[in-house]
């Protein structure tokens, strides 16, 4: 497996994250606002990301599906951003329609949702 040599950017994290999709609603994670934070370490193999997420809801039945495919959108392909990467799913603040981004809006709305 190919590791990462340079430590990911936020921007590099996030971009890598819209390959992540709400299985549920169809939109990226990061611009249903679903990515809180990341934070990336040092780890034996190279880069480890840590992201702190939240769902549209906390009985979301899903997290297995958004985890793996954070796991392949930051770790997979031929230039992964890290070695390894963990999500920590936090509940505080709680995840709301003003979270989402004017992108996540607009491709929502194009779906027949009124954001």
């Amino acid at each position: 497996m190919t590791t990462a040599t340079t430590v990911p950017s936020r921007d590099e994290i996030d971009e890598a994250m819209r390959d992540v999709v709400d299985p549920e609603l169809g939109i990226n994670v990061v611009d249903l606002g679903l990515v809180y934070d990341a934070h990336v370490d040092e780890g034996t193999e190279g880069a480890v990301i840590t992201l702190d997420m939240t769902l549209t809801s906390a009985a979301c039945p899903l997290t297995d599906v958004i985890e793996d495919q954070a796991n392949t959108a930051l770790t997979g392909g031929p230039k992964p951003l890290a070695a390894e990467m963990k999500i920590n799913w936090v509940w505080m603040p709680p995840w709301g329609p003003d979270k989402i981004t004017d992108d996540g809006r607009e491709q929502l709305r194009a779906l027949g949702f009124n954001v």
